[in-house]
């Protein structure tokens, strides 16, 4: 097949221009064109007046070999690439060891798939509860119904934290071997829409990620897999730096020299764990800040013009970056179009922040994690000095909200004016159990605070409105990623401990749903390939 990139078309355009687009381009006669299918759909809209769909496509043509070698220079017309994805090991009959999974989030599952379809039979570890009932949990606690469950919440439990997000599927990761697109044909194998294999940027959304989930889990089962919630792993075992197994909270031991750390980024009891084992850690950047809330309609207005609304478009997203005068970079993380900031904290006396959209994204509000960079410079000293400094952050806020897991907000106008908030405007906070309205100055360093002064009117320069009075800032974001990172080596294995496969965003090796997946497949190829060895 040949694939043609840059067709760009009217928005509204007709249902046979793409196939119009396709002849004028190859120069080619309709009977030479036996089908096309979409690899990738985008829009530009930075001409706000003529937004533009812009397609990849795939052609199977009578002609692909004559068409290749006259637009042999054509950068836009190539040979359709191979993306299917090959088995790289198949499990023995003679299995003598079953390689563990600790972790179900997006990595630990597709790790847990992945040997699962190679024929290891992986034992998968969650300390959490299986994700219906996880997700029964997080919102009693969002509802003020039920206190937190440290094992179950919008961290823990099946499907990791990003259950709880906007289900994003995008990815700037460098993946020349095609893992994402495997991750995103399991997805739909799973029940997801297929229009994740062509839309640029697509999401799930969290509701539909819970019974995508659940089928994840029923296919890893279906081929020999296992998989145990509220089962904590208490203890590594280590002998003469090898791994020999795990020991659960509730006593029982699994023995297995092969072992998936794929724990997520709030794990913080099993990170001072594997450091007290000896396990290479060290500290790595991470980033802190608030969630900001404007109306969706301002960003879809000030991005899309007239033709805001438009199906095909949706809500509009951002991302910002603004680097400022004290030396630090305050960027947009985690933009959530027309959905909720929610509680995502997973320790008593301890407040954080997320965002979460629906597949609809229909909320009236935008959001995103609006933070500053930081590096182990400013919390130096020790492996886990990151998470003291987040739990640090964290407790501050659950303070200033009033000790009863509201969230500390403010308007962005008063942030700006250096006062404190004690009425809201126009935008009404998503945020459950609720806001408490003060001054968030004092729930962050001053550098941050400085820094996140200076980028939202220099945010405001790109979005008209974006330094509106009456937008709301909740505090605080302190999870963007990992504060740490569990060294590996080329085969995947910790730098120091054979058998350790640390992976995914609590490692340090992924950042997001997609991301975090492809990590896990590399992490089971890994561990399949050593298995045979």
């Amino acid at each position: 097949m040949v694939r043609l990139t840059e067709i760009k078309l009217p928005l509204d355009h007709s249902e046979d221009a793409i196939a119009s687009a396709i002849l004028k381009k190859l120069q080619i006669a309709p009977a030479d064109l036996l089908s096309y299918s979409i690899f990738k759909r985008s829009y530009d809209a930075r001409k706000k007046e003529a937004i533009v769909l812009v397609y990849i496509v795939d052609v199977e043509t009578t002609q692909e070999k004559s068409l290749l070698q006259r637009f042999k220079k054509d950068p836009h017309i190539i040979p359709t690439p191979d993306m299917s994805y090959r088995m790289v090991a198949q499990a023995p009959d003679n299995l003598a060891s079953r390689p563990i999974v600790i972790g179900t989030g997006p990595c630990g599952m597709f790790a847990g798939l992945l040997l699962a379809q190679m024929g290891f039979r992986p034992i998968l570890l969650e300390r959490g509860k299986a994700v219906r009932d996880r997700t029964v949990d997080t919102f009693a606690f969002w509802k003020k119904k039920d206190e937190l469950n440290p094992e179950s919440n919008a961290q823990f439990g099946e499907g990791g934290a990003g259950t709880f997000s906007d289900g994003k599927l995008y990815s700037q990761v460098k993946d020349s071997n095609h893992y994402g697109r495997k991750v995103l044909t399991e997805l739909v194998q799973s029940g997801a829409s297929p229009e994740i294999l062509y839309i640029n940027k697509p999401h799930i959304g969290t509701f539909k990620l819970v019974g995508i989930v659940q089928s994840i889990r029923a296919r890893i089962e279906a081929l020999g897999g296992e998989i145990r919630f509220q089962s904590r792993v208490e203890d590594l075992h280590i002998e003469a730096g090898q791994v020999q197994g795990v020991t659960l909270a509730s006593g029982e031991y699994i023995a297995s020299s092969h072992i998936v750390l794929a724990v997520g980024h709030s794990a913080r009891d099993t990170f001072q764990m594997l450091f007290d084992r000896g396990v290479y850690i060290e500290a790595k950047p991470f980033s802190i800040g608030f969630r900001v809330e404007h109306p969706q309609t301002l960003i879809d207005r000030c991005r899309f013009g007239d033709r805001s609304g438009h199906k095909l478009l949706g809500a509009a997203d951002y991302k910002l970056v603004h680097h400022c005068q004290n030396g630090r970079s305050v960027y947009s993380f985690c933009m959530c179009p027309g959905g909720l900031v929610v509680a995502a904290a997973s320790e008593p006396g301890r407040l954080v922040t997320n965002g979460m959209s629906q597949y609809s994204r229909n909320e009236r509000n935008a959001n995103s994690a609006i933070v500053v960079g930081i590096t182990p410079d400013d919390y130096p000293g020790h492996p886990l000095a990151g998470i003291a400094l987040q739990r640090r952050l964290e407790e501050r806020a659950f303070e200033l909200g009033g000790g009863t897991y509201d969230a500390p907000g403010q308007l962005v106008g008063d942030f700006l004016a250096d006062r404190p908030s004690n009425t809201l405007g126009t935008v009404q906070p998503s945020y459950t159990p609720g806001v408490q309205l003060g001054d968030l100055s004092l729930s962050l360093p001053d550098y941050a605070i400085a820094a996140i002064r200076e980028a939202l009117p220099a945010f405001d320069k790109q979005i008209n409105g974006f330094a509106m009075p009456d937008a709301v800032l909740t505090g605080v974001e302190t999870r963007t990623s990992s504060p740490i990172r569990i060294k590996r080596k080329e085969d995947y294995q910790s730098l120091n401990t054979k058998g350790l496969y640390p992976a995914g965003e609590g490692a340090g090796y992924a950042g997001g749903i997609l991301s975090a997946g492809i990590d896990g497949i590399k992490v089971a190829e890994a561990v399949a390939l050593n298995i045979l060895q």
